[in-house]
């Protein structure tokens, strides 16, 4: 019997299994890793708000970047803590839209942010003498309130399209809610759904793709053709940048990989890694990569911990 969406109440996961007494000292250690995370983000977020130093388009980018990881964790980890520790895996289905809602539009803004920052550095590095007059103040303001808007519109899209979807279940092999394993559950016609999918792909995630491709192969141009002392500066800054990147791309194609393709038989422990690796990753490695690898942001960060030197 068909249900419509709005009538499902509730929607059970599969992809849970009984550890015993262990799930409490799992509970722990993913609270401890949900708390270094929100921590981690959020003095990075300090760090670059509280000092007019770091008010450069670089640092309000990546400030960009570590709220919007806040918002991911916020939408992963409470509702995976309850999941952990509770027997009875489920959640109503107004909570599961949400989360959708919440990583969907994480995992976007955070490709459009890693594109905004690549075309940063690209004219950082192969226009410096243009660099102020071409990434101006309003520019920067424009280009990160694009980097929310344009995403927060498609999730819209997106959520309208699949919550006027007619269900025949409510069973998700998932840890958590996702917008593709709904649309499986659909019995009504999902040819809509899939052609804005794949017209959003193909219009616009492909071509924040081509610009991050070109920025570097340019900016490698630069670092082969030019000084020494221009090699070093582009291979300081844009080694966090190319890391993240590279981070962040290993996590599509194992989020692909989780829902695309039929994981049964694979161990639960690597269901398990694939799931959770897209979502965990990124906000846990950036602001070490960036603390880490920033000279300007290291040496405020000491200066925060240790004492003006």
């Amino acid at each position: 019997m068909m249900i419509n969406s709005t009538q499902v109440s509730y929607f059970t996961f599969t992809a849970y299994f009984d550890i015993g007494l262990f799930k409490y000292l799992f509970f722990i250690i993913i609270m401890s890793l949900y708390v270094l995370i929100v921590c981690a983000n959020l003095f990075m977020v300090v760090v670059i708000c509280s000092n007019r130093s770091l008010y450069e388009p670089m640092y309000l980018f990546l400030c960009s970047l570590f709220v919007n990881e806040l918002n991911g964790s916020t939408g992963l980890f409470p509702f995976f803590l309850v999941q952990i520790i509770s027997d009875i895996h489920t959640v109503a289905a107004p909570l599961c839209f949400l989360q959708i809602f919440c990583l969907y539009i994480y995992a976007n803004v955070q490709f459009y942010n890693l594109a905004v920052m690549s075309y940063d550095r690209y004219l950082a590095i192969c226009c410096p003498l243009q660099y102020n007059t071409r990434m101006t103040h309003n520019k920067v303001a424009m280009l990160i309130a694009l980097t929310w808007l344009f995403p927060l519109l498609n999730i819209i899209v997106m959520m309208s399209l699949s919550t006027s979807l007619q269900l025949c279940g409510n069973i998700i092999n998932r840890l958590y809610c996702d917008n593709y394993s709904i649309v499986k559950l659909s019995c009504s016609d999902t040819t809509v759904n899939n052609i804005y999918g794949l017209s959003y792909v193909f219009t616009v995630l492909i071509v924040l793709a081509v610009l991050i491709c070109y920025s570097y192969m340019r900016i490698l141009k630069v670092c082969y053709s030019g000084s020494k002392q221009t090699r070093q500066k582009a291979f300081s800054t844009c080694t966090p940048h190319l890391a993240s990147l590279l981070n962040f791309s290993f996590g599509c194609f194992f989020e692909v990989i989780q829902g695309r393709l039929n994981m049964n038989g694979a161990p639960v422990m690597l269901r398990i890694f694939l799931s959770l690796y897209f979502l965990t990753c990124q906000p846990l490695f950036n602001p070490l990569i960036y603390g880490l690898n920033l000279t300007k942001i290291r040496i405020i960060c000491k200066s925060l911990v240790f004492g003006k030197m």
